[in-house]
């Protein structure tokens, strides 16, 4: 198991349950078959910026350097179209993986995760009815450029 498993694994645990402790996390991480000591755990916790709040440990600071979906939706995305689970974003040439790691940055619990064309990207979501909140989503991006 690898440091990146481990951060990613933590990542989706606090964004799916509230956990207050390392404790609690700890146990949540053996649940799932991942081992680790208080030391490593603190050390995690530190890297991943996550902090404290009455909700439980959440992720403050957010990679530097990325533009916000809110800020470059409106600029590069052409079109939103459905099929089954899957959510197809045009855009314009070039700006398909900046989009993808906006939407990834976003943490929507209905992206199971994209990928990245030169001007399209793909929307992974569980079943039909995410992929429709994803869409649902995706359009008002597009309202906000009418």
């Amino acid at each position: 198991m690898t440091k990146s498993y481990r951060h990613g694994q933590i990542l989706k645990l606090i964004r799916s349950k509230n956990i207050h402790t390392q404790e609690e996390l700890a146990r949540e991480l053996e649940r799932l078959g991942i081992r680790t000591t208080q030391v490593t755990l603190s050390r995690d916790i530190r890297e991943l910026g996550l902090a404290k709040t009455p909700d439980g440990y959440r992720q403050i600071a957010l990679e530097p350097g990325r533009p916000s979906l809110a800020a470059i939706a409106p600029e590069f995305l052409q079109d939103v179209r459905i099929a089954q689970n899957l959510v197809v974003l045009k855009t314009s040439p070039a700006n398909a993986a900046p989009l993808a790691a906006a939407i990834d940055q976003e943490n929507w619990p209905e992206v199971v995760g994209t990928i990245a064309g030169d001007d399209t990207v793909l929307v992974i979501s569980s079943d039909k009815r995410a992929a429709e909140a994803v869409r649902k989503k995706m359009m008002r991006y597009l309202a906000v450029l009418g």
